[in-house]
């Protein structure tokens, strides 16, 4: 059996939805909270419901260090429009879920899903971050700590688009389909298309086409 090296998983929610923050969440796996996490059923947050990932969540903040940094609408656009370029935001957002976390805990190994070049990363790291070994690899949702921070991404996007939702009494659709015009329309209807930024990632061409 291979031993198992404590590490930080890293995940983001939102990116492809019209509506809604873009989150990141890391979390400090050991083989301890390890072996609870697997047997909580926790995996990758797109195999989960919403009312289960709400309740995982609880248990994975209480048993393992973490950082869920969310991105709301207005400042998501107003970092892609500095940035000007998604993978590197999302870098930005990794970056910052790993340093918060090697703040009070000491990791050497940090690993996330792919989504651009590693270096992207790196290079957003800070000091506490510059001597990890940071890995990505395609569906590292199989991992237990980038499915432990999956959850908390998933979350907490769910439940700022709830918030969204009772704030504004419009129902945002998850996603980029039809029916995200829809409600998009709805929303520029009652509040004007001026507001329309602050509920939703302008860069989407679906902001261009209402």
């Amino acid at each position: 059996m291979t031993e198992f090296i404590p590490h930080i998983g890293t995940d983001e929610s939102g990116k492809g939805d019209f509506f809604g923050p873009l989150v990141i969440a890391g979390v400090l796996v050991d083989e301890k909270n390890a072996e609870l996490f697997r047997s909580l059923g926790i995996k990758d947050s797109k195999k989960l419901t919403d009312k289960k990932m709400l309740s995982l969540s609880v248990e994975i903040k209480s048993h393992a260090p973490h950082s869920v940094i969310m991105i709301s609408n207005a400042k998501y656009n107003e970092l892609y429009s500095n940035i000007g370029n998604l993978n590197k935001l999302l870098a930005w957002g990794h970056a910052r879920a790993i340093e918060n976390i090697l703040n009070s805990n000491t990791c050497e190994y940090a690993l996330s899903d792919k989504f651009g070049d590693e270096s992207l990363i790196k290079s957003a790291l800070m000091k506490n971050g510059r001597a990890i070994r940071l890995e990505q690899m395609c569906k590292a949702e199989s991992d237990i700590a980038v499915a432990a921070a999956s959850v908390l991404a998933r979350a907490a996007f769910v439940q700022k688009m709830d918030a969204m939702q009772k704030s504004y009494g419009i129902n945002f659709p998850k996603g980029c389909s039809g029916l995200v015009k829809t409600a998009a329309s709805e929303f520029v209807h009652k509040y004007g298309k001026d507001r329309l930024k602050e509920v939703c990632k302008t860069h989407f061409k679906t902001y261009n086409e209402i």
